[in-house]
């Protein structure tokens, strides 16, 4: 395991990455102000399943295939953009007083709060910079005279997605309290609305656009 010396560094590091706004900062703060601290938490636990799923993958190698591949990092981002544009505008487009439809599976906030998860996943397992980022940032760390170079990677990818799923619900609340000041306004629930489709539309054309070799080191935080 990385002594010391190489986890203060590492945390350090780690923590200034995840309070920088990126990506999954946007994401929760957009779902805070929207739907509450509530919609934040459960985003902000997608979002870290989602971090932990390429952490496992850095560790087996998947990533190093990914980043060897132009086809397939291609698709898999294109297919990642796409599908938060269409969350987007799935987002954009709802009814302020949509209702949801009861089933007998499922309450409303059970369906709710897997959704919610499964979004968050979503933003990040299905963002190949995601798992750049993770194959270029943990390696760094890995003490070849400690223990096998996968463990190493999943302890530090672990402690860097507990870190980030501290820092995202702290993003949510500020969201949220963003929201509480006008959320009884008609025109202001509309106003969230746009702006958290908004965002996820914007987050999936600048992942769409952006060139595959540059910027991934703020596919996270």
């Amino acid at each position: 395991m990385p002594d010391l010396a190489q986890w203060s560094v590492f945390l350090t590091a780690s923590i200034i990455l995840l309070v920088i706004p990126g990506p999954s900062v946007l994401f929760v703060v957009a779902r805070g102000i929207d739907q509450g601290f509530r919609a934040a938490v459960f985003s902000s636990v997608g979002l870290a399943v989602g971090d932990m799923f390429q952490v496992l993958c850095a560790a087996v190698g998947l990533s190093t295939l990914l980043a060897s591949s132009i086809a397939l990092f291609t698709t898999v981002k294109y297919a990642g953009a796409a599908y938060l544009i269409f969350l987007g505008l799935q987002r954009i487009l709802e009814k302020d007083t949509a209702a949801i439809e009861e089933s007998p599976a499922s309450s409303p906030a059970e369906r709710s709060r897997r959704t919610l998860i499964v979004q968050g996943f979503s933003v990040n397992a299905l963002n190949p910079k995601t798992a750049l980022f993770f194959l270029a940032l943990l390696p760094q760390f890995v003490n070849p005279g400690r223990g096998p170079a996968w463990l190493q990677i999943l302890v530090l990818g672990a402690a860097f997605v507990a870190l980030g799923l501290m820092t995202n619900t702290i993003y949510g609340r500020m969201g949220e309290k963003l929201g509480s000041l006008a959320r009884r306004s008609v025109r202001f629930r509309r106003a969230t609305r746009y702006v958290g489709g908004g965002t996820l539309v914007a987050l999936g054309a600048t992942a769409a656009l952006a060139p595959a070799s540059h910027g991934y080191l703020h596919a996270t935080g």
